[in-house]
């Protein structure tokens, strides 16, 4: 399959801090690709390095087969910041307009991409057209949409979006995913980063997870549950029996951590433990059992045990913004 993207070793140091170290990643054409990392991974300067707005101290990049410094390949890429940038005292229509031409879309064209995502956004209503408002009238919200639309309209094949659903309420959010998936169909390549495990386990394909600038694990959604090694039992029991597992839920032959959210119990096995040993000690201690289903571990417990075994001091999310 053909790369997207091509990332060599790549390290990138600022004064006294390692921001990337020695990361390798290979991203297939066509798919939805995560980024994943606390504030302060590397994600964002790594993303700056593929975009050649900063270089990389060692290693290289290619986009689409061809190194990323070459004129006219970060053309072919569509780029939301995560540090938003719209003049805010321009119309809407205009700001997208002046993006759309600088990546060589003549202006009859940008017209008619611009009018058709503002209406797919909703930013074009019969109460009121928020293309012809200042970008300073609009909410936090609708500029993020227009953002959005601007790393579009030049229809590229590559989209990168630095954490895209900030300041996004969930039906915005709905609609972002909708397009983004989209896009993956049309055969685009979209490469997001985000610390939230719920949108990048509903959309991505494959993802890479680092952290202090390092690459811990990356692979397919299934391969990186996989190489977790953990196997997992969700459980739930009738309300009136959960006091009388307690003990069963505390032996370690069986049990290694228990993950209690109200409707469901995430029990971690032992290793080597027999699941079907531990359904019968919850059904001798009195259990009444709803569920019993040997299930992988979430992408969510994936990120955080392997971001939290970099950090003793159990703090996942220190850091300096990288």
């Amino acid at each position: 399959m053909p790369l997207a993207v091509s990332i060599d070793r790549i390290s990138k140091r600022f004064a006294n801090h390692q921001a990337v170290r020695d990361l390798s990643l290979q991203i297939p054409t066509g798919m939805v690709y995560g980024l994943l990392g606390p504030n302060g991974a590397g994600k964002t300067t790594t993303i700056r390095m593929i975009l050649d707005v900063i270089e990389p101290d060692a290693g290289s990049i290619q986009i689409l087969g061809a190194p990323n410094g070459q004129p006219g390949v970060v053309d072919r890429v569509g780029y939301l910041p995560e540090e938003r940038g719209l003049y805010r005292r321009m119309t809407v229509r205009r700001v997208l307009l002046f993006l759309a031409q600088l990546k060589g879309v003549p202006p009859v064209e940008a017209a008619r991409r611009i009018d058709a995502w503002l209406e797919r956004l909703q930013l074009t209503t019969p109460e009121r057209d928020w293309g012809a408002a200042r970008v300073e009238e609009l909410s936090r919200g609708m500029q993020q949409k227009v953002q959005f639309i601007g790393a579009l309209v030049h229809d590229p094949e590559v989209i990168i979006l630095d954490e895209p659903f900030s300041a996004l309420d969930p039906i915005n959010a709905q609609a972002l995913k909708d397009i983004i998936l989209e896009l993956k169909h049309a055969g685009k390549t979209v490469i997001f980063s985000t610390h939230l495990m719920e949108s990048a386990e509903r959309l991505c394909d494959a993802v890479c997870i680092i952290a202090q600038g390092t690459k811990l694990v990356d692979g397919t959604l299934a391969e990186v549950r996989r190489a977790h090694g953990v196997q997992q039992v969700a459980l739930a029991l009738d309300g009136g029996a959960r006091d009388r597992v307690a003990r069963v839920l505390e032996d370690r032959t069986l049990v290694t951590r228990v993950d209690d959210s109200n409707q469901v119990i995430d029990v971690d096995l032992a290793p080597n433990a027999d699941p079907q040993r531990l359904l019968r000690a919850l059904l001798d201690a009195g259990a009444i059992v709803q569920r019993f289903e040997l299930v992988q571990p979430s992408l969510h417990r994936v990120f955080v045990d392997r971001v939290s075994a970099l950090q003793p001091n159990g703090d996942s999310m220190g850091g300096a913004h990288a």
